[in-house]
């Protein structure tokens, strides 16, 4: 049994009865997730985005979703026109580095294995690579959720990069 809720300091509230955002991430923390990297191409920048939002959101036809802070410069590239597809990248367990790399602690972006499929960088000995075509842009909150249709992935059997209660495990 959880312990009780302490009473939060009403400046902490947050509007319309909602958790505040401190009590919401420490919750949705206990929820073990993959971590991937979501990459993009507009022909002259290349860009990448760690993201643990990410989810399957139908088998037929084949879509998932990303969620991007608006504030992300992530964001302005898959909002640009020019920007038709995106990439997902499931990191394995021996990417954590890639993992800082792109949620801003750059390490040297010699060490990002990038590679390209028909023209949109991927990062390689990844887990899993999905190519998406931007499908529906949907505003949510302080985020957009960006639902790709995935016209090409490909997998290893490697095990992933996992990322629970704000650090990162390995299974097993």
């Amino acid at each position: 049994m959880s312990e009780p809720q302490q009473d939060r300091a009403p400046q902490e509230q947050a509007q319309q009865g909602g958790l505040n955002a401190t009590e919401f991430r420490q919750t949705l923390g206990r929820f073990t997730s993959g971590v991937t990297v979501v990459t993009a191409s507009d022909g002259q920048t290349r860009r990448g985005m760690t993201a643990s939002a990410f989810v399957s959101v139908s088998l037929a036809p084949p879509l998932i979703l990303v969620s991007v802070d608006r504030r992300a410069q992530m964001h302005a590239l898959l909002s640009s026109e020019h920007v038709t597809h995106f990439g997902v990248n499931v990191l394995s367990a021996t990417q954590r580095h890639l993992s800082d790399h792109f949620a801003g602690k750059p390490g040297p972006e010699e060490s990002v294995p990038w590679f390209e499929h028909e023209g949109l960088p991927l990062i390689g000995g990844s887990v899993a690579q999905l190519v998406c075509r931007r499908h529906e842009v949907l505003p949510a909150g302080d985020h957009t959720l960006f639902v790709g249709f995935v016209e090409y992935s490909r997998y290893t059997d490697d095990d992933p990069l996992v990322y629970f209660r704000g650090q990162y495990h390995e299974l097993g």
